[in-house]
């Protein structure tokens, strides 16, 4: 281990390691010499899209006479109100989840609730949490349980001896890719077209149309047709006339800037028969809050019929952001039109 990691190390608590300062957190990727390898301590969210996410959990403390039931129901522990003491506690708990977590997420708590079910050995407790975010709050919703069952305990333990503790688990989470996976129950066929006038003049290799095709194939969709063609509007136009026909997703990338070459939107409009704003929103908002140019891109969305259009950016990020942007939840649409309702998805319940 070199200086700089030792110092690190016995600075901040060992080969993996997270601090505060100044309200900020600073994670570590170090190299362990005894396994040899890097170890990584958060997972990559930043491309992920912020949703409503919601999480249930449970703890059950259990009581070794009825006599301490009774003393939580009337307010006589000596230590205090346990129901209101221990509530404050989970509430304290759930805000630095990550703190305590090293894999969980900073992320703000914009909503908790902690429910008692009190039974006649025992006293059940239902913590609920929400927040807007990429991730969601499973572990924060059991780490509020938990502590919430631990308090308790600490409060009881004077009057009575065999407190336990457990059942600590998730009942239900809503709003991450389980609840809005839009996939629908029929396989979906796509085509994906390059517009570029140096890659369909072999003076340069795809790497964005490449991209497309490899997401797609994460969601289950089937792409067997590739194809490159020059930035001419007349042949643009003519490929989403074809295309459309025959496959549920047409999409191409390139040509969606405002350089003169750049004329895939305008070759597309006439096809599309109902634009899809939000789509195109969604596209620009996402890139913007990641790259201060992507508001100049010219994203297209809509349908030609059955089929979804969609005109994406030439660049590798570009196309890759997009995807990222609105798969797979833009897949639902599959649904609407088949004719499910809106409100059909469904939670993740234990």
């Amino acid at each position: 281990m070199s200086l700089k990691s030792s110092v690190r190390t016995s600075l901040f608590g060992g080969v993996n390691s997270k601090y505060r300062k100044a309200g900020k957190t600073f994670l570590f990727l170090y190299f362990d010499p005894c396994q040899k390898k890097k170890t990584a301590i958060m997972v990559d969210i930043t491309h992920k899209v912020m949703t409503l996410r919601t999480a249930t959990a449970q703890a059950e403390v259990k009581a070794g006479k009825k006599e301490t039931i009774a003393a939580i129901r009337d307010q006589l522990v000596p230590k205090g109100n346990v129901l209101e003491m221990a509530r404050a506690a989970g509430l304290f708990a759930v805000k630095n989840t990550s703190l305590v977590i090293p894999d969980c997420h900073p992320l703000p708590i914009e909503y908790t609730a902690v429910d008692y079910e009190i039974g006649e050995m025992s006293v059940r407790i239902v913590f609920t949490v929400k927040t807007v975010y990429k991730t969601g709050v499973e572990v924060e919703a059991m780490h509020g349980a938990s502590v919430v069952a631990l308090t308790m305990y600490d409060m009881l333990k004077p009057i009575d001896k065999q407190i336990e503790i457990g059942h600590i688990k998730l009942l239900e989470k809503k709003g991450g890719k389980s609840s809005f996976s839009g996939l629908p129950s029929r396989p979906l066929r796509a085509v994906v077209v390059v517009c570029s006038d140096t890659i369909s003049a072999g003076e340069k290799a795809d790497n964005a149309g490449k991209i497309i095709i490899g997401k797609l194939g994460e969601f289950g969709v089937e792409v067997p047709v590739y194809d490159i063609v020059p930035d001419e509007m007349d042949v643009i136009r003519k490929k989403a006339e074809q295309y459309t026909k025959d496959y549920d997703l047409l999409i191409f990338t390139g040509g969606t800037g405002l350089s003169s070459r750049d004329v895939t939107p305008e070759a597309l409009l006439p096809v599309i028969e109902r634009r899809i704003p939000g789509v195109e929103e969604a596209i620009r908002n996402y890139g913007q809050q990641r790259m201060p140019y992507a508001m100049l891109s010219r994203s297209v969305a809509g349908m030609a019929g059955d089929c979804l259009v969609l005109a994406l950016p030439g660049s590798s990020k570009g196309a890759a952001e997009s995807v990222d942007a609105v798969f797979p939840h833009i897949l639902h649409l599959f649904k609407v039109t088949g004719g499910q309702r809106h409100d059909e998805e469904g939670s993740v319940s234990s």
